[in-house]
């Protein structure tokens, strides 16, 4: 019966220890998720951040931002989230989730693009992603676009597809 008991509580011990998701990570204190969110899932980005070269409302030449194209993978390296623009990231479940930036710090590596705290501004499907509430885009690297001396009219509509890598961190209400 003793016997019995410990194998109980040790299997009690690796449900909880299963049932509760990755730590917060350590950011600047405008880029914190909200109090009573819990992390659910951290995954690593590998992509690209995609600028076009156009004339702007001041009939100037610049790089604007189009879209991230991105694959994130969980710590076991599986494929489990695709990132594309809306800023779109949509699970490996079919769940998806959009967001719009709350908070924004330059990043500490000076080449890359910043670290972001974003909020849920509309979901699809069931899965994973159905109640995430905050995303955070941190540890970037590169990404950032190009010179803007190298945008001008002979560049016009011309796109750049710039490497960049970055954790990301999704939240949901705490259960």
């Amino acid at each position: 019966m003793n016997r019995l008991m410990q194998l109980a509580g040790a299997i009690g011990m690796l449900f909880a220890t299963q049932a509760q998701g990755p730590a917060r990570p350590e950011v600047p204190e405008s880029l914190k998720a909200p109090a009573g969110e819990e992390v659910i899932l951290a995954a690593h980005a590998t992509g690209v951040q995609v600028y076009v070269c156009q004339v702007g409302a001041d009939q100037k030449f610049g790089w604007v931002f189009q879209a991230p194209e991105a694959e994130l993978t969980d710590s076991a390296g599986k494929k489990v989230v695709h990132h594309s623009a809306g800023p779109t990231w949509r699970h490996v479940d079919g769940s998806e989730v959009k967001g719009k930036v709350i908070a924004k710090q330059d990043a500490p590596k000076p080449d890359a693009i910043p670290w972001l705290l974003l909020g849920a501004t509309g979901h699809s499907g069931e899965g994973v992603f159905s109640r995430v509430t905050s995303i955070q885009r941190i540890h970037t690297e590169g990404g950032l676009p190009p010179s803007a001396n190298t945008c001008d009219a002979s560049a016009n509509g011309k796109a750049s597809r710039n490497a960049y890598s970055a954790d990301y961190y999704f939240y949901e209400p705490k259960h």
